[in-house]
């Protein structure tokens, strides 16, 4: 990594700024503290109301090059997904797995069941609650 690398980073990666710009949270491990395996299926519930004036995206990158995986029908999913699924308290489930869920795949995120993989979770427009901590997302678990 260059200086020009560092110095974006720093400056400009999750830089708190209520209402504007975008903030990140990354993770490559399940609730329970395990890598991320693309063979395997998981499930993330974003609450309801999330505090963003734009929207909200999971994306699923190669845990071995951190680019996103080659060959799948798409990187992500994000709050503005046609036909995304909402459950009746207004949170959203979705699922990264090698294979979708029965009935599911709005809310699908594809995997390679031959590696690991790390997911980025952006909020576009971040607002207060996340910052505050009244509004969290929890951590990414493991499922059938």
């Amino acid at each position: 990594m260059d200086g020009r690398g560092v110095a974006y980073t720093v400056g400009f990666f999750s830089a708190k700024h209520c209402g504007a710009g975008q903030f990140y949270l990354m993770t490559f491990k399940d609730k329970d503290g395990y890598n991320f395996e693309g063979c395997s299926n998981y499930r993330l519930n974003i609450p309801a109301n999330a505090p963003v004036t734009q929207y909200w995206s999971a994306t699923v990158y190669d845990r071995d090059t951190h680019a996103l995986i080659r060959n799948m029908q798409w990187p992500g999913r994000s709050s503005q997904t046609p036909g995304l699924q909402k459950n009746a308290d207004g949170s959203v489930d979705l699922y990264f797995a090698p294979k979708a869920p029965a009935g599911k795949e709005s809310n699908w995120v594809p995997t390679s069941s031959d590696g690991r993989f790390e997911v980025l979770f952006r909020l576009y427009g971040p607002e207060k609650p996340l910052f505050d901590k009244t509004w969290k997302l929890p951590d990414i678990e493991k499922s059938n």
